[in-house]
C-alpha cells in the first residue's frame, strides 16, 4: 500500500527516505520539480544524524494522478507549510477513498483546516518535536534526529489506525513515537514553545543562546504563559514537550521560578546537541527570503486570544515584529528581543 508523501522538505523527506530504507512503498510529492527530478535520480540524501540516499518514487502535485496509477491512497501524510495546507490537498481531494486518512504533520493549530478540507473522520494530527531538520537543496535533507512524535485522533480516542501509524513510525523513522489521547493538548504546547523559537529567529542569535540568557528568562516564561493561557480558554490542558514544562510556565500566583528556569535550561540544552542551532524559521527569514508560519501559528493564537478576551501583547508584538522581517522592513538583531523585554516589563511588572 503506498503511502503518500506531501512536501518533501525537510520532515517530509526525512519521513520518506527513512521509511524507504525500511522497505516501505512510499510516493513523494513536492511543488519543486529540480527536488523531484533529483529523488527519482540519484536520490534523496540525508546528511547529520547518519548519511544515507534513498531512491523513492515521485511527483510533482499535476503528477500525483498519473503517479498513483488508480490506486486510492490509504494514508496521506501531509508535511507541507501551514499556509500552503489547502493548495498542497487540492490535488490529492478526488482520490481519497472513504477509508483514506490524513496525517497532518505540521505546525501550529492546523489539524483543523484540514478536517476542514476532508472531513474529521478522515483526518489525524501529529506533534513533532526536536527534529532538527533542514531542506538544503534539491535533493539534500539534514536530518539531525532524534526528535519526538506524539499521534492522536482529533477526538481523543485510540484506533487502530493510530497504533498502525505509531508502529509505522516508531519502527522506521523516530524512536520516540507514542499515541496520544490528548493530541490538541501536545499541539499547544508546540504552539507555545513555537513562540520560543520566533522569538530566538528575530534576535539571529542561536536557539540556546537566548533561551540561556538570565536577561530574557521572565520575557520568554511570559510569552508561553499567553499562548497557553489561550490553550486554557480553549479547554486545552498543554502537554509538555520534551522539557518544555507548559505546567510550569503558565500564568499562576505560585509559579515556581526554579521550574521555569529549569525548562528553559532543559531545552537550552537539547538545542546545544542538535545539528541544527537556528530554526527553520530563522532559515526561512535569513536564507530562503520567504514568509514563515507566523500567522498560521501566532496570528491564531491572537485572534484566538481576541476571541475569549484574553491580552496577548508579547506575542501580539512578535508577530508584528516578524511581519516587518519578512518584508525587509527591519533586521534580525538581538535589539527585537529587548523590545519584547521592555514590553514585557510593562505588561507584566508584578510577573
Amino acid at each position: 500500500m503506498t503511502l503518500v508523501i506531501i512536501g518533501a522538505g525537510a520532515i517530509g523527506g526525512s519521513l520518506g527516505a527513512y521509511l524507504v530504507r525500511a522497505g516501505q512503498d512510499v510516493l513523494l510529492v513536492d511543488s519543486v520539480a529540480a527536488h523531484v527530478e533529483a529523488i527519482r535520480g540519484p536520490g534523496l540524501r540525508l546528511e547529520g544524524r547518519e548519511s544515507f540516499t534513498a531512491r523513492s518514487r515521485a511527483a510533482t502535485p499535476d503528477g500525483l494522478a498519473a503517479a498513483l496509477t488508480g490506486e486510492v491512497p490509504a494514508t496521506v501524510v501531509l508535511t507541507v507549510k501551514a499556509q500552503d495546507t489547502e493548495k498542497a490537498l487540492q490535488p490529492v481531494l478526488p482520490l481519497l477513498g472513504p477509508e483514506s486518512v490524513v496525517l497532518s504533520m505540521q505546525n501550529g493549530l492546523n489539524p483543523h483546516a484540514v478536517a476542514g478540507l476532508v472531513g474529521a473522520g478522515r483526518t489525524l494530527a501529529a506533534c513533532i518535536n526536536s527534529m532538527a531538520a533542514d531542506y538544503l537543496e534539491p535533493g539534500r535533507i539534514l536530518f539531525g534526529g532524534p526528535g519526538t512524535i506524539r499521534i492522536g485522533e482529533l477526538d481523543g480516542r485510540l484506533t487502530p489506525r493510530v497504533a498502525a501509524l505509531v508502529a509505522l513510525l516508531r519502527d522506521g523513522y523516530v524512536a520516540n513515537t507514542e499515541a496520544t489521547t490528548n493530541i490538541w493538548g501536545h499541539l499547544w504546547g508546540k504552539e507555545a514553545y513555537g513562540a520560543w523559537l520566533f522569538a530566538t529567529a528575530i534576535s539571529g542569535e542561536p536557539i540556546a543562546d537566548v533561551l540561556d540568557a538570565d536577561a530574557n528568562r521572565a520575557m520568554l516564561a511570559n510569552l508561553a504563559a499567553e499562548v497557553i493561557a489561550v490553550a486554557e480558554a480553549e479547554g486545552v490542558r498543554s502537554e509538555a514537550v520534551d522539557g518544555f514544562d507548559a505546567t510550569a510556565l503558565r500564568f499562576s500566583s505560585s509559579r515556581d521560578g526554579a521550574a521555569v528556569r529549569r525548562s528553559l535550561t532543559e531545552m537550552a540544552t537539547l538545542n546545544r546537541r542538535s545539528h541544527k542551532p537556528r530554526s527553520g524559521i530563522w532559515r526561512d527569514l535569513a536564507v530562503r527570503r520567504r514568509r514563515t508560519e507566523v500567522d498560521a501559528q501566532l496570528g491564531a493564537v491572537v485572534d484566538l486570544g481576541r476571541r475569549h478576551g484574553i491580552a496577548v501583547p508579547l506575542v501580539a508584538r512578535l508577530v508584528e515584529i516578524v511581519h516587518a522581517l519578512e518584508l525587509g522592513e527591519r533586521a534580525m538583531h538581538p535589539a527585537n528581543l529587548a523590545e519584547l523585554r521592555d514590553l514585557d516589563g510593562t505588561s507584566y511588572p508584578a510577573a
